[in-house]
């Protein structure tokens, strides 16, 4: 790590060049003796990159950034507050630091953070940005988690872990008996030293495979960021053996969106053609599998079994999702829609229908954009049908 990044000189070169095309910067090689161009590029990229995805450390003067993969993986902030929320008590070991998000945050809640992570640069960035933060609660340690937490001999109130999805030799993996560690085999002995464990896992891992991988699992919690899926959470408490609760969270700008149900319910959905309003469930709903909570919940009717859409006379404010307003119902038919599109402008949506979006539109002409709203989809009689609507 080089120190000399820091000075105030560097610093104001970086932000200078933010807008900067970063090849081009290269060949024209450092104006600063003793600082590699390749180093000044890292953390041009680490900055801009921070900017929405991490502001408090971009708006921090002197923040030492890694390489552009370890920025690629951490969590964003907003992620990372929402974890700090469900945890709680004097001591914390992070088996899978990387470049500390995680760690910050939870250092808010919690009297001392262990951070541990192989990558001795890393850890090193880790410890310096503490440092500039006034962060006094965290401790490094640098090499193989499991080890670290054996030779600590401590007892945890939490155990976080953000297995690492990267195989030497099978590249990007997502299960979590390939991730390292390797939590399944290693379950009995990480509550050897803790009742409650906290798992980040990817958003693409299957929620009921990945149940029945862990033991004691009693909280799953679904979290997305302006409608796409980032993390899955899986909360274990030693012992535990009741009803898992699955928890959905769709964090936006000014808002967030709940929807919580028990995993395993038994609910049914009742069914019916289209009616005053449209209802489509946001990512984080759909990713949880909840499809049966959200009719039961809102009493609100599925268009089809395989159809995610609801619909309902009643004007839901807070649905957790996209409310629309129905104008009309048609037939898959090029000529009428465009009676009602004069323009051939559409956003276009497709749910359980045999055409994709690009299909639809190089077969209609429809172009994108506009204030209608088109949903292609199925009805329960299995009829291939259009919504026309206004969004609310």
């Amino acid at each position: 790590m080089n120190y000399k990044l820091n000075t105030p000189k560097v610093q104001e070169y970086v932000k200078a060049n933010l807008k900067s095309n970063i090849a081009s910067l290269i060949l024209k090689g450092s104006p600063f003796k003793d600082i590699d161009v390749q180093e000044l590029a890292q953390q041009i990229e680490g900055k801009k990159k921070a900017e929405k995805k991490l502001p408090l450390w971009f708006k921090t003067d002197a923040i030492f950034y890694p390489k552009k993969i370890n920025l690629e993986q951490t969590s964003s902030e907003a992620t990372a507050l929402y974890k700090s929320e469900l945890i709680n008590g004097d001591s914390l070991i992070d088996l899978t630091g990387g470049f500390g998000i995680d760690c910050t945050y939870f250092s808010k809640k919690i009297k001392q953070v262990y951070h541990c992570e192989m990558n001795e640069i890393l850890s090193e960035i880790v410890a310096y940005n503490c440092k500039v933060f006034g962060i006094t609660n965290i401790k490094t340690l640098i090499g193989d988690s499991l080890e670290s937490i054996k030779k600590l001999n401590l007892n945890f109130d939490w155990i976080y872990i953000d297995p690492s999805r990267r195989s030497d030799s099978k590249g990007k993996v997502f299960l979590l008996d390939e991730c390292i560690p390797n939590v399944p085999t290693n379950l009995e002995f990480l509550f050897h030293y803790s009742n409650h464990i906290l798992i980040k896992n990817s958003p693409i891992l299957d929620i009921t495979s990945t149940i029945n991988e862990l033991k004691f699992v009693k909280e799953i919690h679904v979290v997305a960021v302006a409608n796409e899926v980032k993390e899955l959470l899986f909360l274990l408490e030693k012992q535990y053996t009741g009803p898992i609760k699955i928890k959905t969270i769709n964090i936006l700008k000014n808002s967030k969106q709940y929807f919580n149900f028990n995993y395993g319910s038994t609910t049914l959905a009742s069914y019916s053609f289209p009616k005053s309003y449209l209802y489509e469930p946001n990512a984080a709903i759909m990713k949880s599998g909840g499809f049966q909570e959200v009719s039961s919940q809102f009493d609100l009717k599925k268009l089809h079994q395989h159809t995610h859409l609801y619909t309902s006379n009643i004007f839901f404010k807070n649905f957790p999702g996209r409310s629309f307003k129905i104008d009309h119902i048609l037939k898959y038919d090029k000529k009428k829609l465009f009676e009602i599109l004069p323009d051939k402008k559409a956003n276009i949506t497709t749910r359980n229908f045999p055409e994709t979006v690009a299909q639809i539109r190089k077969k209609t002409k429809i172009k994108e954009g506009g204030i209608h709203y088109l949903f292609f989809t199925t009805d329960f009689e299995n009829r291939k049908i259009v919504l026309v609507c206004s969004k609310l």
